[in-house]
């Protein structure tokens, strides 16, 4: 079975903001995280009065206040503004997806990789993330798709080709 998915778009901040969160999302623990705050607030609530301890309500609140700021970063500011400061997202692509690999084309590529380039993909609510590094990756948005078709041909591609395929679908 020889199939081909042909799709032509252009990043749209949104696009890219989605995700990188999903990116960030799958590789953060960010539920551990969120406890963690919750957790060292409540200590440092806790211990604030105690003349013995307000040292350790300090080291708490300030720990609990610096993960917050991390999380806030990483989640809210940073990706806006690597979309913002990366030209190549202001191209318009052109993939096409076969049996042979991706044909990758943009005004400044002309490129036909092979799978084996990719070592893993995320698929979420929102978009396809192929991995060919462990922080670097392409984002493939859902949005650019024709049909649900095209979708569950590209999934098939993927199940075939790239060693680990993992589906998040909430974010």
């Amino acid at each position: 079975m020889s199939e081909t998915i042909n799709l032509s778009f252009r990043y749209s901040e949104r696009d890219y903001v989605r995700g990188l969160r999903a990116h960030y999302s799958s590789r953060l623990r960010v539920r551990f995280d969120i406890v963690a705050v919750v957790l060292a607030a409540l200590l440092g609530a806790y211990f604030w009065r105690s003349p013995g301890y307000h040292w350790l309500s300090v080291i708490c609140v300030a720990a609990s206040v610096a993960l917050v700021l991390m999380l806030f970063a990483a989640f809210v500011v940073v990706p806006p503004l690597v979309f913002r400061n990366q030209a190549k997202f202001r191209d318009d692509y052109s993939l096409t997806f076969s049996q042979d690999g991706i044909h990758f084309r943009t005004a400044h590529i002309d490129s036909q990789l092979q799978w084996s380039l990719y070592s893993s993909a995320l698929i979420d609510r929102y978009s396809y993330l192929l991995y060919y590094g462990s922080r670097q990756f392409t984002v493939i948005p859902m949005r650019v798709f024709q049909n649900a078709e095209q979708k569950q041909s590209l999934e098939r591609l993927l199940t075939q080709h790239v060693a680990r395929v993992s589906r998040r679908d909430a974010t």
